[in-house]
């Protein structure tokens, strides 16, 4: 079983950690099975966030009995010290323990530091000072913001997207928090789901020896995929090198990676799903894509007036509004049999 080592934390897991996003769309009965069959797996390091709806709340009635045997992750999305004093006290209340081992700024625009006149900082400081949490750590979807939090020596780690569809600059990130002693946390290991072989998606992660990817998981069959995983890590062949290569060349560039900051939408408009609608449909069974839910949620794109608004918050810089059409115009491709997909 791989280990991972948080950096100068010294925490460290198997490199089965459990990404509990997911796991709000998942009925309490459902998530409590789930998790507890999740930690009698051996899986111990689980990562949540105070704006995953009731995730901390199913996290702390499943998992309270065994506190001392796993590792909490949370964040807050807090922009002044009041909030961030308020969601610290409603996840130590709702996860049912008295410390969090590490609590994480959730993608903030700037890297807070002491006296940068915004008081955050300080209240990770004074946190820490009082027992509440044990480590600082920052998430985040923008290179420069992640480059400027490692540069800083202000963080015990980083949470980041990652993954073989990642960037150079990107891959860089987990060398350089290495040279800095810092724990790497590897979100969307599947790229929002467009990446589908995830013993491929395993298999890679474990050639960084200091990368702990959290799996997002909602269903009992996931878990179960991830816990075969564990028990029999997938290698990374020559095969499996061929094959991340022609993702790479497929998918690689300016597509939408799912990650939600663009929502909500002015008109309604589901963009993490209408704007890589596309790419879902080849990569994953296309049926559900096809049935009216799905009709409707990409008729709204009828709706976008190009505003902008999406485009001033993607992280990744993308013409939203270019690539809904885009999607849009190839999904009635689709419907109305001009275009073929398996």
């Amino acid at each position: 079983m791989t280990q991972v080592t948080l950096g100068r934390t010294g925490i460290t897991s198997n490199s089965t950690a459990f990404g509990a996003l997911p796991i709000q769309r998942a009925t309490l009965e459902e998530a409590i099975r789930i998790l507890r069959k999740a930690y009698d797996g051996g899986i111990t390091f689980f990562d949540t966030a105070r704006v995953y709806s009731d995730s901390e709340e199913k996290l702390g009635q499943a998992l309270a009995g065994v506190r001392e045997n796993i590792v909490i992750a949370t964040k807050t999305q807090a922009t002044t010290p009041e909030t961030f004093w308020q969601d610290l006290e409603t996840s130590l209340r709702l996860l049912k323990t008295d410390y969090i081992d590490i609590y994480q700024f959730h993608n903030p625009s700037v890297c807070y530091k002491p006296g940068d006149g915004t008081g955050m900082y300080e209240c990770m400081l004074e946190a820490r000072k009082q027992g509440r949490i044990r480590y600082i750590g920052l998430t985040n979807h923008r290179l420069d913001i992640a480059q400027e939090c490692i540069d800083s020596g202000l963080y015990d780690t980083l949470q980041f997207p990652f993954s073989y569809l990642s960037s150079p600059e990107e891959l860089e990130l987990a060398k350089k928090c290495t040279e800095a002693d810092m724990g790497f946390i590897a979100m969307k290991a599947l790229a929002g789901g467009l990446i589908t072989d995830s013993a491929t998606a395993y298999a890679f992660m474990a050639q960084y020896e200091n990368v702990l990817p959290i799996w997002g998981i909602q269903r009992e069959s996931e878990l179960d995929e991830f816990l075969s995983h564990m028990k029999n890590p997938p290698q990374m062949t020559e095969e499996r090198r061929a094959f991340v290569e022609r993702e790479r060349q497929e998918l690689t560039g300016d597509f939408c990676r799912g990650c939600g900051y663009c929502m909500p939408c002015p008109k309604g408009i589901e963009i993490s799903i209408c704007a890589r609608m596309s790419l879902l449909i080849r990569r994953s069974p296309s049926q559900r894509w096809l049935e009216p839910a799905a009709q409707e949620k990409m008729k709204k794109v009828e709706e976008c007036t190009t505003c902008g608004a999406c485009i001033s918050k993607c992280p990744y810089g993308l013409d939203t509004p270019t690539l809904l059409e885009k999607n849009y115009e190839d999904y009635k491709q689709i419907l109305a049999g001009k275009v073929t997909v398996s």
